[in-house]
Parts: structure tokens; sequence; C-alpha cells
């Protein structure tokens, strides 16, 4: 039986040099491996790592998309409406692209978008009955 759980997520970036500065820019950690070829952020649950895209092509044996926005997107899951709109705004401030401002969503919660430098497309989330573990990982939506 193959687990039920998700360990790792990869972007395959074009330079993962630039990528890395932003994810720095926003303050998260990284792991000890890490470096201007490979990076590894810690997050709550999942590990991020940034690969070069033509490596990652290589390992999956398949051509990626590597031009405009993915048509996959990340989340980040906030305990508090307003951490919605404080997010955004250090986004801004790390260059992030806005792509959607905060605004109150029809299913009662809160969220925006913005897209990296690479054009990988991440929502800021408050859902009024999500759990979170006390490492901050998402339990129940």
């Amino acid at each position: 039986m193959i687990p039920q759980r998700v360990s790792l997520l990869t972007i395959g970036a074009r330079n993962v040099k630039n990528l890395r500065m932003f994810y720095q820019k926003l303050g998260w950690t990284e792991a000890e491996i890490s470096s201007d070829q490979y990076a590894v952020f810690k997050t709550a649950g999942v590990l991020l790592s940034l690969y070069p895209l033509e490596e990652l092509e290589k390992d999956a044996e398949v051509k990626l998309i590597s031009e405009g926005y993915k048509a996959v997107s990340f989340a980040i899951n906030v305990d508090e409406s307003q951490q919605v709109d404080e997010a955004i705004e250090e986004i801004r401030r790390a260059d992030g692209e806005i792509l959607r401002e905060p605004s109150d969503a029809f299913w009662g919660g809160r969220i925006a978008y913005f897209a990296n430098p690479e054009q990988n497309l991440w929502e800021i989330a408050w859902n009024p009955s999500s759990v979170f573990d006390e490492r901050g990982a998402m339990l129940e939506f």
C-alpha cells in the first residue's frame, strides 16, 4: 500500500539561485543541504525543494512547461483572517507578484494569490474551520 502523505514538493526552477533568494527574503528556514544548485526549505509538514528544471526533466524523462503560470498552486493556510493581508504585504516587499489582492471568499474565508519570480502560483488562505497541529501542519480543512 502506498502511504497517504505528501513529503516533498519540488519546483523545477529556471534559476535556483534567484528563486532561493526569494524564499530567503520571506524568512524561510533552509535545510543544511541547500545551495544555489539545489535548495530545500522546511515547512510545517512538507519540504519544499528547488531543483534545476533541466535536471527535473532528465529525472522524470519528460518535457515540462517552463514559461507562464503553472497548472498547479501551492497554499499557505494561516490561523487568522488578517494574516492573509499581512502575508501579502511581506510577499510584496520580497518582490513577489501579487495576482489577487486579499479578499473575502464566497465560502467564508479570506484568500489572496501571488506568484514567485518563476510564476509558480501560491495561495494565502484563512479558513475558519481549519485545524493545525503544534507544528502548524494542517490536519483538517
